[in-house]
């Protein structure tokens, strides 16, 4: 089992095309890629966390239909746009709007919205994020996992770290 981080989808959301530069023709275009990639990603026994702002302008049921797509077992970091009949849908393993994770002996510590300092921050812990949407530069140890940042699809934290160690090579 593998546990993937997301965050930002936006799903049914026609402003986030412009605002955020996505490059998809339609609404249905970027939801249907962002399907398609989270299952082509996660396998059916694996876990993703994702830190807030699911879907917009859809109703209850399309939601539910939608989040009944996604592949693997699904829990949510309540975002700015997650309004009550997302944080009540049934594919929800758990809802909340924090967490803290030890995973393969790293604690992560997870909010839709990026932190200054967070629990055991000169520990080594590493703090997941989304609302930026790529825009927020980082600091040490904290990471924006939504989906611009990482090709409209979930992320491990093996391939967060490995992409750290890329842009450091670099500089």
């Amino acid at each position: 089992m593998a546990v993937f981080f997301t965050s930002d989808t936006h799903f049914g959301h026609a402003g986030a095309l412009s605002r955020f530069r996505r490059p998809f023709a339609s609404v249905a275009d970027m939801d249907e890629a962002m399907v398609a990639n989270w299952n082509a990603t996660v396998a059916p026994d694996d876990e993703v966390w994702h830190l807030g702002d699911f879907a917009l302008h859809r109703k209850p049921d399309a939601m539910a239909a939608l989040l009944e797509r996604l592949g693997g077992t699904k829990h949510l970091i309540t975002g700015n746009n997650d309004g009550p009949a997302t944080l009540a849908l049934p594919g929800w393993a758990s809802v909340q709007p924090y967490a803290e994770l030890l995973l393969d002996e790293r604690r992560l510590v997870m909010c839709h919205y990026a932190f200054r300092t967070w629990n055991g921050m000169y520990k080594g812990a590493l703090n997941l994020h989304g609302h930026s949407h790529g825009q927020l530069k980082g600091m040490p140890r904290q990471f924006d996992v939504g989906v611009d940042v990482w090709d409209f699809r979930p992320v491990t934290v093996k391939q967060i770290l490995a992409s750290r160690q890329r842009t450091k090579k670099r500089e």
